[in-house]
């Protein structure tokens, strides 16, 4: 898969494509007009069904992940009006599983103070609930 997409990667860093058993990714999408700013996640597929020779087989698929501008109806709007020319797109972090991707989306909505400074922040709510087994960790902790 090329990068042929809007969305940067932090510190400008180019890659050649999405690293390997990549599930989604933690976002954030920024007004360059205002500074106001959304973090959200993002998966890049989904499991779907094709017809294989009468029989179903299961695929992925991608998603929108390309052209996607956040799911805040604000921040939306903000975007139409605009013109996404307007807007950085940055990945702050790949993610291997759901459970991760939430994670991480939290802990940068929580650093942040998203929902105490919404001059700064499209984030309107945050909330989600992830348990160890969700993340694939790379070590077990005794």
């Amino acid at each position: 898969m090329g990068w042929d997409s809007k969305w940067q990667l932090p510190d400008n860093h180019i890659v050649d494509g999405i690293p390997p058993e990549t599930c989604g990714f933690v976002y954030k999408i920024q007004n360059n007009q205002t500074g106001r700013a959304y973090v959200g996640k993002k998966l890049l597929w989904f499991k779907g069904t094709k017809q294989v020779k009468g029989k179903k087989k299961r695929i992925l698929v991608e998603s929108d992940w390309r052209t996607y501008n956040g799911s805040n109806e604000e921040l939306q709007r903000d975007i139409q009006h605009l013109g996404e020319d307007q807007f950085t797109f940055s990945i702050l972090r790949f993610c291997k599983s759901k459970g991760e991707m939430s994670y991480w989306e939290i802990k940068y909505q929580l650093e942040a103070d998203v929902l105490y400074h919404p001059e700064f922040w499209y984030n309107s709510y945050i909330g989600c609930r992830i348990h160890r087994k969700h993340l694939k960790l790379h070590t077990q902790t005794p």
